[in-house]
C-alpha cells in the first residue's frame, strides 16, 4: 500500500523541488508564509495526495469543524499536497507542502523520492527559519543543510560540527542523498524578540535563497513589502525604550562582527521584549 494517490502527472522538465512542511523549527512562520506565497504566486495545481490518515496523529493535528447556525457542514482535514507550478519565466517548479507527519517518515520519505524520480526532480530544496540573537535592522544570515560541501556553500552555511534533532526536512535530504540526488535546505535567522510573530523577511530571504539554489526567477516583492513595513513598526517600538536600543546596538555590534553568538544572556530580556512587540502590534499601550 502507498502513502500517495497521483492526482494528475504534470509535463515538468527538470523542476526543483521546493519543500515546507509545518511541525518542525519556523519561527517568525517564515517557512510556512513563503510555501504559501509561492503556492499563489506560481499559480499552483495539485499533482499527488498524501494519506494523512497513515502519517498524522489527527489528535494533535485535528480537523477543522464548521459550524453553520449549530449544523455541522464539514470537516476541512490535514492535507500534505504535491503541486507543480511555473516560475517568473516559465520554468517548472514543484512544491511539497502540509504538515509534517507525525509516523512513518522512511516510508514518506522514500514516496517521496519515488516521485521525485519519476518526475525529473534535480534538486531537494526544504525550507525552515530559526530564532537567532540577530538584530531586525539586518538581514540576517542564510545557513544551510546539504548533501555536499558545494550546496552548503552555494547559498549559505554552517561553520563547525552539530549534532541536532532532525526534522524530517533532513531525512528528506539524507533519502535524496541516497538516491544520488542533490538536496539543500535553507534556514533563515529571525531575531530571537520577534520569533512568535509573522516575521515577513525571513519568508522574503528563503524565496530569494530558494530562487538561487535553482536558478529560478521567484517573485518575493510582496514579502519584502511587509517586511519594510513590520521593520518600521519594530523601529517605532525599540526606538521608545533606552534599554531595548541598547540591546539592539548590542546585537546589531555582534551581527556586524560575524560574530552570531554574541552573548545574549547577557542583554535585556528577549522575552520582555517580544511580549512588548507583541502588545504594540495589538495597538495595545503601556
Amino acid at each position: 500500500m502507498t502513502l500517495h494517490d497521483v492526482v494528475a502527472w504534470p509535463s515538468v522538465t527538470e523542476p526543483p523541488l521546493l519543500v515546507a512542511l509545518e511541525g518542525w523549527i519556523d519561527a517568525g512562520f517564515g517557512a510556512a508564509a513563503a510555501m504559501a506565497h509561492l503556492r499563489s504566486s506560481t499559480d499552483s495545481t495539485l499533482v499527488a495526495t498524501f494519506d494523512t490518515d497513515e502519517l498524522l496523529d489527527h489528535r494533535a493535528r485535528r480537523p477543522v469543524m464548521h459550524l453553520v447556525e449549530g449544523v455541522n457542514t464539514g470537516l476541512t482535514w490535514p492535507a500534505i499536497e504535491l503541486r507543480a507550478g511555473k516560475d517568473l519565466d516559465g520554468r517548472d517548479v514543484l512544491l511539497l507542502t502540509g504538515p509534517e507527519p507525525d509516523m512513518r517518515w522512511r516510508a514518506f520519505t522514500r514516496e517521496v523520492v519515488q516521485l521525485a524520480l519519476r518526475l525529473g526532480v534535480r534538486i531537494a530544496v526544504p525550507l525552515g527559519a530559526y530564532p537567532a540573537p540577530v538584530p531586525h535592522t539586518r538581514a540576517g544570515r542564510i545557513a544551510t543543510s546539504a548533501t555536499t560541501d558545494e550546496l552548503a556553500k552555494r547559498v549559505g552555511n554552517v561553520h563547525g560540527n552539530l549534532d541536532v534533532p532532525a526534522g524530517v526536512h533532513g531525512a528528506i535530504e539524507r533519502a535524496f542523498a541516497d538516491a544520488g540526488l542533490p538536496a539543500v535546505g535553507v534556514w533563515a535567522q529571525v531575531p530571537h524578540y520577534a520569533s512568535a510573530m509573522a516575521y515577513p523577511l525571513a519568508s522574503a530571504q528563503l524565496v530569494d535563497a530558494a530562487a538561487a539554489a535553482c536558478g529560478l526567477r521567484l517573485d518575493s516583492s510582496a514579502l519584502h513589502d511587509a517586511a519594510r513595513q513590520l521593520r518600521a513598526r519594530l523601529d517605532e517600538l525599540v526606538a521608545a525604550n533606552p534599554e531595548h536600543v541598547q540591546m539592539l546596538r548590542q546585537l546589531e555590534a555582534g551581527y556586524d562582527a560575524e560574530a552570531p553568538d554574541a552573548p545574549s544572556a547577557l542583554l535585556p530580556s528577549g522575552e520582555q521584549l517580544a511580549s512588548e512587540i507583541e502588545r504594540f502590534l495589538r495597538g495595545e499601550t503601556s
